[in-house]
């Protein structure tokens, strides 16, 4: 499953890969257990769900 981001002051969803999913979690929550909300985030998205965290939304990214 791939992953789109979009902070607060974006306009437009970009793909995200792994190690940029925790380090953008690791900066809004700090060292709150970025691993587990990366694995929360994925589980919460795979329904088609937004969840944020701190001013970055998390999506799954649309199939064509």
């Amino acid at each position: 499953m791939k992953i789109q981001t979009q902070y607060s002051y974006e306009k437009t969803w970009t793909t995200t890969n792994e190690k940029d999913l925790l380090r953008i979690i690791e900066e809004e929550i700090g060292d709150a257990d970025p691993a587990g909300t990366l694995i929360y985030v994925k589980e919460a998205i795979k329904g088609g769900k937004v969840i944020s965290v701190g001013g970055c939304k998390f999506r799954k990214e649309p199939t064509q």
